[in-house]
């Protein structure tokens, strides 16, 4: 039963990580609120918080995977969802000709799928840096 407990216990610290680092990523986008835009139907903002969504789960499972102590997993869990942010706003930086910001507010698919791309991308980089 321990097995089924612990997966259970995993399944929920995940759920927490993915909506606090929702919050956190809401609050950085400051030229839009993400869920008004994928209720409008914006197809950029839904892929770069598809993106989000997935990364942070990839962190998580090599957390899971590397972790011995449910609380590594929320360390390793916490601090993926900070370099996603810091990835994101270096993301963001690195574009001069334009706001990515801006780009995904105007629904524009490719720089969404971007986005979308750096996040999943970066994600396997950061959760195979787990140790």
């Amino acid at each position: 039963m321990e097995p089924f407990i612990t997966t259970f216990i995993y399944f929920v610290i995940a759920i927490v990580i993915v909506l606090i680092g929702l919050i956190i990523f809401e609050n950085l986008t400051r030229k839009y609120k993400d869920w008004e835009e994928v209720g409008s139907g914006n197809q950029a903002v839904a892929l770069s918080i598809a993106g989000k969504i997935i990364g942070i789960c990839i962190i998580l499972s090599f957390a899971i995977y590397h972790s011995i102590a449910i609380w590594e997993t929320l360390v390793w869990g916490g601090y993926g969802v900070i370099l996603q942010m810091i990835a994101y706003l270096i993301f963001e930086g690195l574009t001069r000709k334009f706001s990515v910001e801006e780009k995904i507010k105007e629904n524009n698919v490719a720089v969404g799928i971007v986005s979308m791309a750096v996040s999943i991308g970066l994600a396997f980089v950061i959760g195979a840096s787990i140790t």
